[in-house]
């Protein structure tokens, strides 16, 4: 039996990871900022988490410890897009999103770690996105969050090995959430109006489109994928989810930049 402790457990993909692992008859913990749904999913022990605070991050670590004993594996799913053009995006919403979306993670794993080196043992699973591979316009905060996480973890996975510790990452590309109706608010508050909006009314089109559901993974799916990332004897260092996922990274490492930046262009309809 393995002790997990998962971020961002109350809704979406976490709440799904947290699930899943607790029918499995691990010991479970989730943390979000707001327990009440954890506290719903059966199995699963629910944790106070403020990752935007280092005495939060802290405290529920060490409740999560005090529930089911040294932590095993960490899995970090908690996480937002900020979208707007960087000219308008404040400076105080792209600190918000480095703060979540990767200090707070990093927050996370620096209390874990001691742990793991006691034992000999531990894993770390950081949920990504294809959004750490490559970037588009409008969403370079969010991008910016995931490169960010990506070079972490693969320096962190070449500091820990050394103590039997192991870190992998999962890349969705796009998931069947309301994780984009919230990233679509954020765009439309930032720049909605002004020199950025007829991109941003492009944007919300391509995201309300029929088409999208093609491109689109479920949660169950991903929620597997992370499971498996989790479990499995020896892990990639990536998994990668998503029709044309792949190939999507293989162009934009192949393809000139601005050949790149064309495609993308066109992809979400903005004008050349």
């Amino acid at each position: 039996m393995t002790n997990f402790l998962i971020t961002g457990a109350s809704s979406g993909i976490g709440a799904r990871v947290a699930a899943i692992l607790a029918a499995q008859g691990h010991n479970v913990v989730g943390a979000a900022r707001s327990t009440a749904a954890i506290a719903e999913i059966h199995g699963v022990i629910p944790v106070p988490l403020d990752l935007t605070d280092d005495a939060a991050i802290a405290e529920s670590v060490a409740l999560a410890t005090a529930e089911i004993g040294p932590i095993d594996v960490l899995i970090n799913c908690a996480g937002y897009g900020e979208f707007g053009s960087v000219e308008e995006t404040s400076l105080e919403d792209a600190r918000a999103q480095l703060e979540v979306n990767v200090v707070g993670a990093v927050g996370m794993i620096q209390a874990v770690l001691p742990g793991m080196r006691d034992a000999g043992h531990g894993r770390i699973v950081n949920v990504s996105s294809l959004a750490g591979e490559f970037a588009a316009p409008l969403g370079g905060w969010y991008h910016a969050s995931k490169f960010a996480l990506e070079a972490i973890s693969d320096s962190l996975r070449g500091e820990v090995g050394q103590f039997g510790i192991d870190v992998t990452l999962v890349q969705p590309s796009y998931v069947a959430t309301d994780w984009h109706d919230t990233a679509m608010d954020r765009l439309e508050q930032t720049s909605g109006r002004g020199p950025y909006a007829a991109m941003t009314a492009a944007m919300r089109t391509y995201f309300a489109s029929p088409a999208l559901a093609k491109q689109t993974s479920s949660v169950d799916a991903v929620a597997e994928l992370i499971v498996k990332a989790a479990t499995v004897t020896r892990p990639k260092t990536r998994y990668r989810i998503g029709p044309g996922a792949g190939i999507a990274v293989a162009l934009a490492t192949v393809l000139p930049d601005r050949t790149f930046d064309a495609m993308t262009r066109k992809q979400f309809g903005y004008a050349a």
